[in-house]
């Protein structure tokens, strides 16, 4: 501070008592903006985000922050745990013995009708959060499930816009099946669509539309199709499905990242731990890119690293075995960060992910987030095995 500065301090604090309160006044004012510019710069927009009276973070940050994908690595996270993960590649190449034998006719689940509503989602075009193709897509999905007998939830809330900062209207979308019963299943996915397809080998194509037919579609369609059954599902225990929104409101920018991944993932498990429902989830199954014409699931290490998750990992793999669905690889894959770290971390819900990462296969070529992840490059044969896989999981799970 400056000797003339200081000097001009003291003057005004030496005036009679009005001056000394205006001048403390205006001391906390400057600290309260310099407290507030100092979390924006921290955090950035997004946590001003709210949905009423409090923003989607309203949970622990240090906590958020451990998942926050986009600030991850290997350098910059020092936990002895997480770095015996990091080995994320899966622990072989997928052989001929990984792929079935099977035909859409051996499987009673109908891929084909799965299939045929993955193409009716794309057909809506790009579904961004807060988009008019959200919209139509809420429209689409709840007038299904209301004419099958579900009920119907939007769970509203909002975010900042990660380029500009303007209100993003979200929404996750849950469907109850037999709401009277206490204790329940969930099966969720992401319904929204990356802004773009920044993946593209064509740098051309890097801000052009992005139908997302394998990561988004796909789950929605195979979840659709699963709702025909869920009225004639007997026994003690109810099914919820959960369509998350905002799982990557993510922008690329000059290089870098803006927004934050699992949004409505991360909404949905902070109500459900901090305002505790009359029912409680048992354990949950997230489903994300499903429809690969190449077909190859391994164990996710997230998965298998939560102690309450991992034995449903077990279980859906065994069964899968069981039913000859080889595209189910009893070996560990890559270590993924999708909702399902939200649901477990902050909802305390047992939950694993079903993903085939390696769209279209290992290797350098990837479809993901490119203007390739199409549905002529999704299968309803891959809808129908995973489809099949978890009906028939639940028939077991459900009557216990």
């Amino acid at each position: 501070m400056s000797a003339s500065r200081s000097s001009a301090v003291r003057s005004r604090s030496v005036g009679g008592p009005a001056q000394r309160a205006t001048w403390r006044l205006g001391a906390i004012s400057l600290l309260l903006v310099a407290a507030i510019v100092g979390l924006f710069a921290k955090y950035g927009a997004n946590v001003f985000s709210s949905g009423g009276s409090s923003d989607y973070q309203s949970g622990d940050e240090a906590v958020w922050e451990k998942w926050r994908p986009v600030d991850r690595s290997a350098e910059s996270d020092t936990g002895a745990e997480y770095a015996a993960l990091r080995e994320t590649k899966p622990e072989r190449r997928p052989t001929a013995n990984d792929r079935s034998d099977l035909e859409l006719k051996d499987i009673p689940f109908d891929g084909a009708a799965a299939y045929e509503y993955l193409k009716q989602v794309c057909a809506i075009g790009p579904r961004r959060s807060g988009s008019a193709g959200m919209r139509k897509q809420q429209e689409l999905l709840v007038a299904h499930f209301k004419k099958l007998g579900a009920k119907i939830e939007l769970q509203r809330f909002q975010t900042r816009h990660p380029l500009d900062g303007s209100v993003v209207p979200l929404a996750n979308l849950i469907v109850t099946w037999h709401p009277e019963r206490r204790e329940r299943v969930l099966l969720c996915c992401h319904y929204d669509t990356r802004p773009y397809p920044e993946n593209d080998p064509n740098p051309a194509k890097r801000k052009s539309d992005f139908i997302g037919a394998n990561d988004g579609a796909s789950s929605v369609g195979l979840l659709m199709q699963l709702g025909k059954s869920m009225p004639k599902v007997e026994g003690k225990v109810g099914v919820d499905f959960v369509f998350f929104d905002a799982e990557e409101l993510v922008y690329e920018e000059g290089g870098f990242k803006r927004g934050d991944y699992f949004i409505g993932s991360y909404w949905f498990a902070n109500e459900y731990k901090r305002k505790p429902p009359k029912h409680k989830y048992r354990a949950g199954i997230l489903l994300d890119m499903v429809a690969d014409a190449e077909l190859h699931l391994y164990k996710d290490r997230h998965s298998l690293a939560f102690p309450a998750a991992r034995p449903i990992v077990e279980e859906v793999w065994k069964l899968a075995a069981e039913l000859e669905v080889r595209e189910f690889i009893d070996a560990k894959g890559h270590l993924v960060q999708d909702d399902h770290l939200m649901l477990n971390e902050f909802g305390g819900i047992p939950t694993i992910d079903i993903i085939d990462f390696d769209y279209p296969r290992p290797g350098d070529e990837t479809y993901w987030h490119t203007t390739s992840d199409v549905p002529e490059n999704c299968s309803a044969l891959s809808l129908a095995k995973v489809g099949w896989v978890v009906e028939e999981w639940l028939k077991r799970t459900v009557p216990k």
